[in-house]
């Protein structure tokens, strides 16, 4: 054995599959270029804006111009309700009944989807099971 070589006397290249590379650049596809990557979403979807009002949270306002830099159309922004006596559940359901397979829920900041890590968890989970992408802005705290 030595630098070279395992126990077995093999290199490292012989691990390596052959797979062919073009010799050139040139023709490697761009699939998404620079950062663009990070706005990037399934054509045809919907960008869905979720702003909470909340202590822990950047403001209203704060959370709508993150999402408007991101993409997120704001034409006939409101602020939140306020408290309704709804519980977090509720709300989640609520949300979930306006989203559709393929739509990209955009949030400023992580904490949106829930009061605890639990309530963050399980609404990303149900998120997901519903095939909705979730898009973070921020990871604050």
């Amino acid at each position: 054995m030595t630098d070279q070589t395992d126990a077995t006397g093999r290199a490292p290249a012989d691990y390596a599959e052959s797979v062919a590379l073009p010799a050139t650049t040139e023709a490697v596809p761009i699939i998404v270029s620079g950062t663009d990557w990070w706005a990037a979403r399934p054509a045809g979807s919907r960008l869905v804006g979720l702003v909470v009002a909340r202590d822990d949270l950047p403001s209203v306002i704060a959370q709508r111009d993150a999402l408007a830099e991101f993409g997120v159309p704001i034409e006939g922004f409101r602020h939140p309700a306020p408290e309704t006596g709804e519980s977090w559940a509720e709300r989640l359901t609520r949300l979930f009944g306006r989203l559709v397979e393929g739509d990209v829920v955009v949030v400023a900041d992580k904490h949106a989807l829930g009061r605890t890590v639990d309530e963050e968890a399980h609404a990303i989970a149900e998120l997901r099971r519903r095939g909705i992408i979730v898009k973070v802005l921020g990871h604050s705290r």
